[in-house]
């Protein structure tokens, strides 16, 4: 199935990709932080993954509301474009939803782990065989064969009925984390899935949303509501089937809220590597005084407001083990 491109669509969700500030400048040469006495300014600027871009806005609000005289910048695009622009020095930190390489870290990239979450595969809730397909969910053999086979092309071949349905099959269209990390459960790369590309989280949901017969893949925060935690309207995460004995067991049923999720995420019932650490990523240890003190903040008193908005804490030592990069 050859990849066709749709546009992003910027207004999903009334998330726009720079915020908290006048226009990011495209980076932050001449913005570097100076201390005022006790009290810190300038700026901080942040672009990349679509999963990470709710939280940083949070901690962006929530850090401005301690230093107002600090102006961040948010901006998403994906976690390619994060790390390209980490690298590059356009940005103070790229928001990257998945591992750094090593060939990344030879170029300068330092990785801070600060938050968990998980890539799903997504279905329209007026799917006509909706009921049968929450019951029955999808394996990791099942997702291959849709997304990199490409020898289920129907409903009923994943749900071993006659019916001839075709599987409007998504997949993203940037280079990011998202599609990178769910490739990698199947054992390949994100060149590799097969289906519709479309551009940004928002837009997959967007399209899924659209196609009462689609699939697609999001993170997590792309199909709930990030304030009432519940499933966004017209989309449905599709259940895994983890054990692959043809049902979703009591024990696998954990998708009713963004929140019954999360804490399955936490306690290691969701398969990895579709859940994964998300990654604050910058050129060398940070030297601006702002950029230094956002992420010192992220890592600490930030990791409060990780739950509230969906997201997963880090473990205490991956925590600690960061703060020390900063040393």
């Amino acid at each position: 199935m050859r990849k066709k491109y749709i546009s992003f669509i910027s207004s999903f969700l009334g998330l726009t990709l720079a915020v908290l500030a006048t226009s990011c400048g495209g980076g932050n040469k001449g913005n570097e932080a100076q201390a005022n006495g006790d009290e810190l300014s300038g700026r901080v600027s942040l672009s990349g993954a679509f999963a990470l871009y709710p939280l940083a806005v949070k901690w962006a609000e929530d850090f401005q509301k301690i230093h107002p005289n600090v102006r961040i910048d948010v901006e998403g695009g994906g976690a390619g474009k994060g790390m390209t622009d980490a690298l590059a020095g356009q940005v103070d930190f790229g928001m990257v939803s998945r591992e750094v390489s090593d060939a990344e870290t030879a170029k300068g990239a330092l990785g801070f782990p600060v938050a968990k979450d998980a890539v799903v595969p997504t279905i329209n809730e007026n799917n006509p065989l909706y009921a049968d397909l929450v019951k029955h969910g999808i394996t990791q053999a099942q997702a291959t064969d849709i997304w990199i086979n490409g020898t289920i092309k129907t409903w009923g071949q994943l749900l071993g009925n006659s019916d001839a349905t075709a599987i409007a099959v998504f997949t993203r269209s940037d280079a990011c984390g998202a599609a990178e990390t769910w490739a990698k459960w199947l054992g390949k790369h994100q060149e590799d899935l097969l289906g519709e590309g479309v551009n940004g989280d928002p837009g997959v949901a967007n399209a899924v949303q659209k196609n009462a017969t689609s699939i697609g893949l999001n993170n997590i925060g792309y199909a709930y509501d990030n304030n009432t935690l519940k499933p966004l309207p017209g989309i449905r995460v599709l259940p895994v089937d983890a054990n692959a004995n043809g049902k979703i067991d009591p024990e696998e049923d954990f998708y009713a809220s963004k929140d019954q999720l999360t804490k399955a995420i936490a306690d290691g019932k969701y398969p990895s590597p579709p859940a994964r650490d998300l990654y604050l990523v910058s050129n060398g240890v940070p030297t601006n005084p702002a950029a230094v003190a956002f992420l010192k903040y992220a890592l600490t008193e930030g990791q409060k407001a990780n739950e509230g908005v969906g997201y997963i804490t880090i473990p205490q030592e991956k925590l600690d083990a960061a703060l020390q990069k900063l040393k």
